[in-house]
């Protein structure tokens, strides 16, 4: 028999340590357990109310892991350090005050952040922070002048995890308050639950488990242990330091290198723990099979992660690292957690042996039906199968974890029982009382917003329609609720038919109004606001989302008029602020033919090309003086083959200022053809194609900025000698979208800043997200992509599709049969080229400029592929 103190040196069960017996101390783990199993039934009421609660999915994961999860590592770390350095135990009314202070903070950051209070949420963030800091310099001080004993390097993961839960939580607290953005949401999110998952939780149980497994096990301990803990140290410390921080700069691989580090100093533990198993009995069946099915999902977790993260881009692997959640939460903390508790429980508040014995016992009744219910739903839960499978996991491992937590209670409620005061001074009792008066709590603060989803009001009143009804359909995708702004006219019932079409989970809820629940991809609900007399916003209310920009204004406004599917049905002229991608265009709008007809036959091609001032829609429902080529923004199309001559003729109508034009694909003297043409000139621009490509013409009249800004650019399409016909030919001209009056000081600021309103395909922002290009199944596609600026290029991509033909600038780069392939066609401003591809299946793929900003910003499009 062997005590914590000494380490597991040989077989048997382990002893509460002496110094621990105090009641002073033993009372204070007795609190300690009480709140986390207050926080682990928070958390699973949470889970089983996710249908109705608009966050109790965030709620239920932040409670599981700020709440149960941090309470046990801090009273546990605090334990098994005094053990392992063979030091004095701290006194208890620090320890008391730093456990207090840490729930405190985390149900002040819980009510902070679901409330969206950036006050709150600070004060919280900044208390969770001293929390942790005074239990790191516990810690340390423990280590000077104590004694230390053979696993004394174990005490070097607490507080590696320590500065990692100040690294969390300062990233939380950057997330919850917009810090971020919507840029570099997706690293720092990332780097967020990297440091929490695998820092402050990862750390202390690959410490703990050094010592844990062989005590459970009964065996002594392998005499490397000593010397693999620091080596594993040294691997995941230094890899998730590496990762961590390379992901909240935004930089991928490397986090992929840092995070692989992590990965084989996992390995080696398991290695080890592997090694370590013998034939004995083990002390506590139950904990020996679970703490192995626990290391054994993070080692699955962790390298699937870093699989994620070398094969898609930060914000792609978002949603695939989201899928791990369960895998992570249930599979290895929940199970760790629960595993330690069945044999430490016991240890630390039975009296003897026989005592420990019937602890024991309690704890692991029905433990084999437990595990295998809990590792199915884990199981179920973390594959790709329909919702109702993973539904089903969920509650399945709620359910084991529901098990644990009845018996967890009865343990405590003995434990707690006090023969001189009587049962009213029982602290589990008065534990459980709390945690059931914060369950209530959170379920009425969760419910405040009305009933989610039904079409009620914050009052839980339906209403009924007085005057006009206007439904208007809500988008919830990238960050973004579009439309981002509704006008109603006074008096006006409004309904939000809300769809969710991203990976992420989102929910709409409306200032004191109803809300919906939280949504998956492609569900809808639909919010009944009744009558509308005041302006409102609406928001996202998963932390940080509102201040990364999900969020949505209502707006009063006398003379807005409604047309007959619930738009509004007017346009406006564009300034600064009014683009809203997620609105409607206005009736009869059409998206410009991107189909690039055949070169036309004969060698000589003739155009008359005017130039002037064209009012257009450039993004929906907003219209935009534009200066033109031919009446259009880009200017029409000149296709031709290597020899043909053009000769076009350029009138200029603008009755204010000069224009000129300039083609790149001719090679002439600029003196005469390209000067400026004054109102009412004209001019014949002569020139032959010597050479093959996709060139940019463009206005040669200085400041070109502004005119090139304004619209006055377009493509000249030479075909290379030989070039094989395709079952559809695209032309996408890529430009920057500038609102306001074109010349004004306004406008001219935003260009010299390279701050646009919008990136565009052909002109119009989002247009081919309203109206997508069409194909079939099976057939061939050349895009031909000019990148008109003015100061910005692209990178053009197709969502699942691989290209395997590039030419650019007039060469290839990449050819039909080559074994390599390529993702995407890089352009300067004023190059151009083609990609080609086979769409292989029907469905809907997505062309974007794989600059995210301008993506997300008007650049996107989409090819609808039918059979």
């Amino acid at each position: 028999m062997t005590s914590i103190a000494s380490g597991p040196t040989s077989t048997g069960d382990a002893r509460y340590p002496s110094r621990f017996r105090a009641s002073g101390v033993k009372a204070r783990h007795l609190r300690a357990h009480v709140l986390v199993v207050a926080w682990l039934g928070l958390a699973l009421l949470a889970v089983a109310a996710q249908d109705s609660l608009s966050v109790s999915r965030w709620l239920a994961v932040h409670m599981f892991l700020l709440g149960a999860v941090t309470t046990a590592i801090l009273i546990w770390s605090e334990h098994f350090a005094v053990a392992l350095l063979h030091a004095r135990v701290p006194d208890e009314r620090w320890g008391t005050a730093r456990l207090a202070t840490a729930n405190i903070a985390v149900a002040g950051l819980l009510i902070g952040v679901w409330s969206a209070t950036p006050v709150l949420t600070a004060v919280f963030a900044v208390l969770l922070v001293a929390a942790a800091t005074a239990h790191l310099v516990m810690l340390v001080r423990l280590g000077r002048g104590a004694l230390g004993g053979r696993l004394k390097p174990i005490v070097s993961y607490y507080r590696a995890a320590t500065a990692a839960l100040i690294a969390g939580s300062l990233l939380g607290w950057l997330l919850s308050n917009g810090g971020a953005g919507p840029d570099r949401y997706a690293g720092l999110r990332l780097a967020h639950l990297h440091v929490t998952l695998f820092g402050w939780i990862g750390l202390p149980v690959l410490g703990a488990l050094f010592m844990l497994w062989p005590t459970v096990l009964g065996v002594r301990m392998k005499e490397r242990t000593t010397k693999v803990s620091r080596w594993v140290l040294a691997l995941t410390g230094s890899g998730l330091l590496v990762a961590v921080t390379a992901l909240a700069l935004g930089w991928r691989w490397p986090a992929v290198a840092g995070l692989a580090l992590y990965v084989e100093g996992v390995a080696l533990a398991v290695n080890l723990f592997v090694r370590t198993v013998r034939g004995h009995r083990p002390v506590s069946a139950a904990a020996v099979w679970m703490l192995a099915a626990a290391t054994c999902w993070l080692l699955v977790a962790v390298a699937a992660d870093l699989a994620l993260l070398a094969s898609r881009s930060l914000t792609d692997a978002q949603s695939g690292i989201d899928t791990l959640m369960p895998v992570l939460l249930i599979g290895f903390v929940a199970q760790i957690l629960i595993g330690a508790l069945t044999y430490l429980l016991p240890v630390v508040l039975a009296g003897g042996p026989q005592d420990r014995a019937a602890v024991r016992a309690v704890l692991e009744r029905g433990w084999l039906p437990r595990l295998v219910v809990l590792n199915t739903g884990i199981l179920l839960a973390a594959l790709p199968l329909p919702g109702p499978a993973t539904t089903t996991g969920v509650l399945l491992a709620a359910l084991a974890g529901a098990a644990f937590l009845g018996l967890a209670l009865a343990v405590l409620a003995r434990s707690g029982r006090s023969p001189e005061k009587g049962t009213s001074h029982n602290p589990a009792l008065w534990g459980t009382t709390a945690g059931i008066a914060l369950t209530v709590l959170a379920v009425l603060v969760a419910n405040s917003g009305g009933d989610p989803g039904t079409g009620t009001s914050a009052s839980g009143t339906s209403h009924a329609a007085t005057g006009d009804v206007r439904t208007v359909a809500v988008t919830l995708a990238h960050m973004r609720i579009s439309p981002a702004r509704v006008e109603v006219a006074p008096g006006t019932a409004l309904r939000l038919k809300v769809t969710n079409d991203d990976a992420q989970r989102h929910d709409l809820k409306v200032e004191n109004g109803p809300a919906t629940p939280m949504l998956g991809k492609g569900d809808t609900r639909v919010l009944d606001l009744g009558t509308v007399t005041d302006d409102r916003e609406a928001w996202c209310t998963l932390p940080g989302h509102r201040a990364a920009g999900m969020s949505m204004d209502i707006v009063v406004k006398d003379g807005t008029t409604d047309s007959p599917d619930g738009h509004s049905g007017h346009t406006t002229t564009a300034t600064d602020g009014d683009l809203d991608l997620g609105a409607d265009f206005s009736p009869g709008w059409q998206a410009r033919d991107a189909e690039l007809a055949p070169a036309p036959g004969g060698r000589l091609h003739k155009l008359e090309l005017h130039a002037g001032h064209t009012t257009v829609e450039v993004a929906p429902g907003v219209r935009q003086q534009m200066w033109t080529f031919g009446g259009t923004a880009p200017g029409p199309t000149l296709r031709g083959r290597v020899g043909d001559v053009f000769e076009i003729t350029l009138v200029n109508d603008d009755k204010e200022m000069g224009h000129g034009i300039d083609f790149h694909a001719g090679s002439l003297a600029p003196d005469r053809p390209m000067r400026t043409l004054q109102p009412g000139e004209r001019l014949v621009y002569r020139f032959r194609a010597e050479r093959a490509g996709a060139w940019l013409y463009h206005c040669s009249t200085a400041p070109m900025l502004q005119h090139m800004g304004n619209g006055m650019h377009g493509a000249v399409v030479i075909d290379p000698p030989g070039l094989p016909k395709v079952d559809r030919e695209y032309l996408l001209v890529s430009s920057e979208l500038y609102l306001g009056t074109p010349g004004s000081t306004a406008q001219v600021t935003k260009m010299r800043q390279g701050d646009p309103d919008a990136w565009t395909f052909n002109g119009v922002a989002n247009q081919y997200a309203k109206q997508p290009l069409k194909a079939k199944a099976g057939e061939r596609a050349r895009f031909w992509v000019v990148a008109a600026g003015p100061t910005d290029g692209i990178a053009f991509h197709i969502v699942g599709t691989v290209f395997d033909t590039v030419y650019k600038e007039g060469t290839h780069l990449l050819k039909p049969g080559d074994a390599g392939g390529a993702q995407v066609l890089d352009l300067a401003p004023a190059q151009g080229g083609f990609v080609e591809t086979t769409f292989p299946e029907a469905g809907h793929y997505a062309f974007v400029d794989h600059d995210m900003r301008h993506a997300e910003a008007g650049a996107h499009g989409m090819v609808e592929v039918t059979d």
